[in-house]
Formats: structure tokens, sequence, C-alpha cells
């Protein structure tokens, strides 16, 4: 009877043990059909897929389920991290949060790219469309993931108010530049629109969105450093070049 019962009992621990087999087999076969990626503006969805699965075995559920908890995520340029949402074991969601770039400057062959404080958070040789490049500003030795090293702080505060406001227009610029006041120049393909100081920037750029279809193709430079909100100018100086 005692032989009888532990060979039952082996059998029974032999088929669990099966069972659990056939299950880890199961769900180590199942793979990701589906990726839906979200809150991406500066790859496309292919792009992101492509760097966030580059072998095989990343599209394994479980394989890359685990990857996702114990391991460091892939640094991909301008992005801050990523979030992986399991919707089934056949459909991965891939939220994207950006870093904020609100600028960047050349510095010995590369495009430091910065954020809203002034932090270099990438250093490429790619142009980002819509991110202008700032000049005229005076700084030393660039440090990755550090404050750039200018002169005047305060700085930051324009560019970024500015840049918002441009943003708010839809309006594009391929370069702001600075002077040694502090003073702004917007170089839109062949206008220059000198904004002067800090000082009613929302008011200067408005003007210079109202104007924009008169000023389309033109060549020259544009004077908004005379706006006056109380009693706005009739017309603004414009000197054009051949």
């Amino acid at each position: 009877m005692i032989g009888r019962s532990s060979e039952k009992r082996s059998r029974k621990w032999l088929v669990v043990l099966a069972v659990i087999i056939v299950l880890a087999a199961g769900i180590c076969s199942v793979n990701i059909r589906q990726v839906t990626v979200t809150g991406n503006s500066r790859y496309t969805e292919k792009e992101i897929v492509d760097m966030i699965f580059q072998k095989n075995m990343d599209w394994n559920s479980t394989y890359c389920y685990l990857q996702d908890h114990v391991k460091d995520h892939q640094q991909i340029p301008f992005v801050e991290d990523y979030k992986l949402v399991f919707q089934n074991p056949f459909h991965v969601q891939v939220i994207i949060h950006e870093k904020t770039v609100v600028g960047y400057v050349s510095y010995m062959s590369s495009f430091m790219y910065f954020d809203k404080d002034g932090i270099v958070v990438e250093s490429t040789n790619q142009k980002l469309d819509g991110i202008p490049c700032i000049t005229g500003l005076k700084f030393g030795h660039i440090v990755l993931h550090q404050p750039l090293p200018v002169e005047e702080k305060s700085v930051f505060e324009s560019i970024l108010n500015v840049t918002q406001v441009l943003e708010t227009y839809n309006l594009k610029v391929d370069k702001i530049q600075y002077n040694s006041k502090g003073e702004a120049t917007l170089y839109m393909k062949d206008l220059e629109v000198a904004l002067g100081d800090s000082k009613d920037i929302s008011g200067k750029i408005s003007e210079l969105s109202d104007m924009m279809p008169e000023l389309e193709g033109k060549k020259g430079i544009l004077y908004l450093d005379t706006y006056d909100p109380v009693n706005p100018p009739s017309m603004y100086t414009m000197k054009r070049k051949p």
C-alpha cells in the first residue's frame, strides 16, 4: 500500500510538472504583435519601435516584460524616458516623455540642445526641425546635462519667452541672435526682425504675425523694437536688401 501511494504521488507531481512546463512553454512562445506609440513628435512610430525592439527576443512578451522591470531603458536622443504598458500579451503601448528643448548652440562641430533652464540635454550633429539656433551667447566649456555656462543667466528666460510666443503664432525662425545688451533679432530665411529688449515680446511678435502675409518672400531688416503697446506706431521701418 505504501508503495502504491508513493507511486500515485509521484505521478501527480509528474503531471503537475508537465502542466507547468506546458504553461511555461506557452507563455514564453507568446509574442508582441502590436505596438502603439504615443507622446512622440521628434520621431515616427516606426523609428521608436526600431530603437526599443532591436532584437528578436525583444518581441517576446515575457522577455520584454521582465527586461522592462529589471534593466534600464534604451537611451534615445531627445527622449527623457518611456513607459511600456501591456494592454494584453500581444499589444504594448509605448508612452514617450520627450525632453523639452528651446534652442541649440553650435559647439565643437556639434549642436548642443538645451532646455528652458539652460541645461544641455543633448549633443548631436542632427538639426531638429522647429528648434532655432541661438547665437551671440558667450560661454565657456560645455558639459552634457549641465547648465550652459553663459555670463547672463536671465537670457534663458528671454529665449523661453520668445520661443513660446513664436510657437503660439506658429512662426518658425532659423536663428535668434542676441547682442551684448540682451536684445534679440529673429532670422527667418532672408528676413531679419529686430525685436529689441525682452519688453512686450508678445506684442511685437503679434505684430509680426499680422504682417507675415505682406513680408512673404521679402529680403531685409524689419525693426519692431519701436513697438509701443500704448501708442503702437502706424508703420515700422523696413530696410530692404537687394
